[in-house]
Parts: C-alpha cells; structure tokens; sequence
C-alpha cells in the first residue's frame, strides 16, 4: 500500500521532516539495511585483518594499496552519473502513473450520450463502461504483478464480473500472437454505432464525443502497455549499478585507517636552515568511519530508490495500487451511467441569487484571510513618478529623414548606420514645449483644419528644420 505522509507536511515548521525519519514502512531504513550491514561487516573484517593479523611489512604493503584505491574511488563521477539515472527513473514513474486508465471522462460522456431509461439503455450504458474497464483489467494483468495474482487466469475476470462466458469465448476465439487488451475497446466502438443506428446516440457529433474519449482511453491503456515493454536500457542500469558498486568496493580498501606515507612531513610555515620537517601525524585513526557510512547511506540509497521505482507495478510499498484503482473505476463507472442517469436534485435559486458579489463565510479559524486584500498583479502597486513629463506621450514621425533620427541617437546611429531608420526620439527633444510633442503630422493635421494654406506652409517649413539642422556637419 502506498505510503503517504501528505498531512505531515502539510504547514513547514520546526522540525518537520525530523518526524519522518522514524518511520519504518516505506522508509530508506527498510530498503538499504541489508546492503549497509553487508557493508560494514566486510569493513570490520578488513580492520580487524590489518590491525591484528598482519606483519608489519604486510602493513605497510596494505597501506600503499589502501592509498591507491582511495585515490582511484575519487576518479569515479558518480554523482553525475546517478544523479542523472534517479532524474530519469523518477519522471518515468510519475508519466506512468499518469499513463493509468481513468474512466472519469468517459463515463460522464455515455451518460448525457447514450439515451434511454428503459432496460435496452441502461445495458448500453452499463455495457459500454464495463467494456472500459476491461480493458484497463487486462492491461493491468499484463504490467502489474498484483492485478495478475487477483486475476491469474480469465475465468478469474468472467467471475470477478468484469467479462462474460460468452464474451470469453469470443475473445478466445480471436487468433492473435500480441496481447489483446485492445478487443474491448473494439467491441466498445461497435456497440457505439449500433446504438447510433437505434437512436440512443441522437446524432453524429455525440458519437465522434464518445469516440474520441474512448481513444483517449485506449492511449492511455497502449501507453501503459508499452512503457512495460521498452524499458530503460539495460546498458544505463548496468553502468550505474557497476559505477555504485566499484566505488564502494575501493571505498572498503581505501577508506581504512593506516599508517601515513613514509617520508610524508606536516604542512607548515618555512623552516629555518637548522630546522628539521616534522612528520605527518595522519589521519585521525577511528574504528568506525563515519564518514564513509554516511556515503554509503546516500549513494546506495540513491540507487536503491531507483531500484524500488523504475517498476512501480510491483509490491513494494510504495508501488501504485493497482487492485484498489480497479475497484474504484468499476464501482465509480458504474453507478455514474447507472443509477445517476437522469436522476437530478430538482433545480433550485442558489443562496446569492439577489447579490451582485456574492461573499461566502468564513469560520472563525479563517476570518483573518478575508481581510487580506486580493491580489492583484505585481505591478498594482508600483510608484510612478509625478513628473507630467514622464508620463507625457510621444511618437515619431514617419516623415523624418532617417538621417534625421540616426542623428538624433548617436549610439544607435552608430550600431545600424548613419543612414539607418529608427523610431527613437532624442531625450533633448523633450523640453522644448510643455505640451504636445510638435510632430509634423499633427501640424499639418492642424494646418489643414484651419484652411490657412500660408499657415500650413510654414508649419512645414518649421518642422523641416530640425533635420536640416542635424545633416549639417
């Protein structure tokens, strides 16, 4: 059964993790404990070997081997590597919870599709859901090892209820070397268009509906099948689990607390002329690693977590619940186009039929959340500034030279070309009138309004010299 702890971890505080620790169903603890005993046995092992049953040539043999292989364990990139395999194991396990077959969708598209509160429709509508969810129960045989120890043989699904004898025969009776979980889905579209020929489906756009759910449906049922068939390739895993398993294997020769290098001397400040290197002290010598214990924990439960979920149709316990999801959707499906169909609460006005903003209330426990005000965007309360002339609007004009414009923005004159067009505006331009810009287009606007064709002629002749201005050298 799955383990879930959701309602722990519902509010962050002090500690909230800390209480998870002391779990044992579905917890690490349960999972590495026999690798980790493993694991420290043969360390003791090679301790005990080295302090006591060894010469001490053999010692000093055991120590340049033991500094070797913990300067090999370092060579091995194994976070990159098992991180990147965990990375890929997890979101293959959440697109194949994803990929399970729901028939929420479905059932409500038979049950405003398929018409008729005589006997004939209530067996089309059943008929129909019951077919969905045998062909998610004979998907799930074929993944899950569960749903195939509930279901071993198909007289098991014929007694559970899910196929009938003369539907089995029919199934039996098709030749086919693949597996056949899709016959029901066939058998599905059928039925459809037969009760579209009777009537039950009114029209032809209700049974595309029904038809594209169904697809929908069987994607998912392919989908699931298929990610049981192509799994991650075999090389991936190997060279994860041999990159694990050969850095631990160093790490139990390397990580021993020998004697330090002959001739090593201590780090330290210059030494006088007639002064003499001390000797390196070595590392602390600890009979329990702490350290590497700690590794161990992280990186073989990292690839233990990998293991438990790359196969999430197992019985590990945190492996999807595939007996309980069959039970829901047929017990679900079924009372949806069944005793649901056309029985409604009579239509009635809701509670804030007269109210233009309805407030629904709160508890006490809730009432400081309706003082906060709603949200409204992040810019909601930016501070603009009071400077009318930052908030004055402007634009160019179309017809001002290029050479004009390139002239009046040196640095973009300079990236595009001297000749090139740009609709920037000079920052000096701003202060020559309180008031609208003096654009060429709106003074002719204006010279045209008042009719006064001299007027206009010199608003052109004004508004032109800006550009003369800014071609001279």
């Amino acid at each position: 059964m799955t383990v879930s702890y959701t309602l722990k971890v519902a509010e962050a505080r002090f500690g909230g993790f800390s209480s998870l620790l002391l779990r044992w169903r579905g917890s690490i603890y349960k999972l590495l404990y026999k690798e980790f005993l493993l694991f420290v046995a043969l360390y003791a092992v090679l301790s005990i070997t080295y302090r006591l049953l060894l010469t001490q040539e053999q010692r000093h043999v055991y120590a340049q081997v033991a500094r070797y292989c913990n300067r090999s364990a370092d060579l091995i990139p194994l976070s990159f590597v098992l991180g990147f395999y965990v990375t890929l194991v997890v979101n293959r396990w959440w697109s194949q919870y994803t990929s399970i077959p729901l028939p929420d969708q479905l059932m409500c598209v038979i049950s405003a599709s398929v018409h008729g509160e005589d006997q004939r429709g209530r067996l089309l509508r059943r008929t129909l859901i019951r077919y969905a969810n045998l062909a998610s129960v004979l998907v799930l045989r074929s993944v899950s090892t569960r749903v195939l120890k509930r279901f071993p043989t198909m007289e098991h699904v014929v007694d559970a209820g899910f196929m009938s004898q003369e539907e089995r025969k029919k199934f039996e009776s098709l030749k086919s070397d693949f597996n056949k979980y899709w016959v029901p889905c066939v058998w599905f579209t059928n039925l459809a268009a037969q009760a579209r020929r009777d009537g039950r489906i009114r029209d032809d756009i209700t049974l595309c509906l029904l038809l594209e759910e169904l697809n929908k449906y069987r994607a998912k049922c392919s989908m699931l099948f298929h990610y049981d068939w192509i799994s991650i390739p075999l090389v991936y895993t190997q060279v994860v689990t041999i990159a694990v398993y050969s850095f631990f294997a160093l790490s139990l020769i390397g990580r021993q607390f020998v004697e330090p290098e002959v001739g090593a001397v201590k780090p330290q400040e210059p030494l006088e002329p007639d002064q003499e290197p001390a000797p390196a002290l070595g590392d602390l010598d600890m009979y329990v690693p702490l350290t590497t214990l700690l590794q161990f924990f992280f990186y073989a439960g990292w690839l233990k977590v990998a293991e438990q979920i790359i196969n999430p149709f197992g019985e590990d316990d945190d492996d999807f619940e595939t007996n309980q999801l069959i039970d829901r959707n047929l017990q679900v499906s079924l009372l949806s186009v069944d005793d649901m169909y056309q029985n409604l609460p009579p239509a009635e006005k809701d509670l804030y039929w007269d109210e233009d903003q309805p407030q629904p209330p709160y508890t006490v426990a809730t009432a400081a959340e309706s003082l906060r005000p709603s949200f409204l965007g992040s810019t909601f309360n930016l501070r603009v500034s009071d400077d009318p002339e930052q908030s004055l609007q402007v634009e160019a004009s179309p017809a001002s030279p290029p050479s004009a414009l390139a002239a009046q923005t040196p640095l973009l004159g300079r990236l595009l070309g001297a000749g090139a067009p740009s609709p920037a505006i000079s920052l000096r331009n701003f202060g020559r009138a309180r008031g609208a810009p003096r654009t060429p287009h709106l003074l002719r606007f204006r010279a045209e309004e008042g009719g006064d064709p001299e007027a206009a002629a010199r608003i052109e002749e004004e508004a032109a010299e800006p550009g003369e201005q800014a071609l001279e050298p």
